[in-house]
């Protein structure tokens, strides 16, 4: 069974960085979308930052010119560089990407199980 391992989580004060990281447990045979979500307390889970397999990127307007999402098709594996971090940015961050685990299985979504991003004022 594939799983999307995160790492990277922590507290950090305002300002500051924080490097996520999403690798999948196990050799796969193609990942197309890669994803990183957020949900804050009592909030929705919203969409942050998305790459193609190609390597076009999507946005929100919220974290644009502060995070980079990048990925690492060889590794499957999944970045998110957070710089000037702000106390709006706290919540439990997610990966989500569609994998095909084999030649013969169709793609389907996969979820990490979430790190927690504190920052602090």
């Amino acid at each position: 069974q594939v799983q999307l391992v995160e790492s990277g989580g922590g507290l950090v004060q305002a300002g500051g960085s924080l490097r996520l990281a999403c690798a999948a447990s196990e050799s796969i045979f193609s990942i197309s979308v890669m994803n990183w979500y957020r949900q804050a307390p009592g909030k929705q889970r919203e969409l942050v930052e998305a790459i193609t397999s190609g390597g076009m990127t999507t946005y929100a307007d919220s974290v644009k010119g502060r995070f980079t999402i990048s990925r690492d098709n060889a590794k499957n594996t999944l970045y998110l560089q957070m710089n000037s971090l702000k106390p709006e940015d706290t919540a439990v961050y997610y990966c989500n990407a569609d994998i095909r685990p084999n030649f013969w299985t169709t793609a389907k979504p996969y979820w990490g199980q979430g790190t927690q991003v504190t920052v602090s004022s």
